[in-house]
């Protein structure tokens, strides 16, 4: 029983970590990436639909990237989703594909983005430690249940911090990872 606490607190640091990966992929970092608007949901006959569920996304140079709709007539609606998103970049279209040029990033901007992916990093941490809690809590009242000794108890705390800490430096180093290719130039 108390095993299974220690795999749930391991999901739960696993979507920690889907969470933070998500964020970084869709930080702009002067290169194309079709993370940037895969996500990005777009009105389509009544319904939100992510752009990738409308489209082929390509990325036909390093600083561009193409947007081909299955269906033309979604080009204006595609457009609309992207100024909406706010992501900074401004669509052009030629009837058939739309391009999103990417700006080279100065190096205000580069320090804006390392801020951006340190609180992203934070955040996936703060789930961290929540799972941490709640497993502990669980655990505890397993114990006071009687449900396991205070031996296993001990044992489970000890797995417990070990996976956090593996998750804590996971976190670090995709931070670092990720802060390193934003002030690459």
């Amino acid at each position: 029983m108390s095993a299974h606490a220690i795999a749930d607190a391991k999901a739960k640091m696993e979507k920690a970590m889907e969470f933070l990966h998500n964020e970084f992929r869709k930080l702009q970092t002067g290169r194309a990436s079709a993370g940037l608007v895969e996500g990005v949901k777009v009105e389509s006959f009544g319904t939100l639909m992510p752009i990738k569920g409308l489209a082929t996304i390509t990325i036909p140079e390093s600083n561009q990237i193409a947007i081909q709709p299955w269906n033309r007539d979604q080009i204006t609606a595609i457009e609309k989703a992207i100024m909406a998103a706010n992501i900074g970049l401004t669509p052009s279209s030629d009837g058939v594909v739309i391009r999103l040029n990417i700006p080279p990033l100065t190096e205000e901007r580069r320090k804006a983005l390392v801020k951006v992916v340190h609180q992203a990093a934070e955040e996936a941490r703060i789930s961290i430690r929540s799972a941490r809690h709640d497993t502990l809590n669980m655990l505890k009242a397993m114990e006071k249940n009687k449900e396991i000794s205070e031996d296993d108890l001990a044992h489970q705390e000890k797995e417990l911090q070990a996976t956090v800490d593996e998750y804590n430096k996971k976190v670090e180093e995709a931070a670092k990872h990720k802060e390193q290719d934003v002030m690459k130039v």
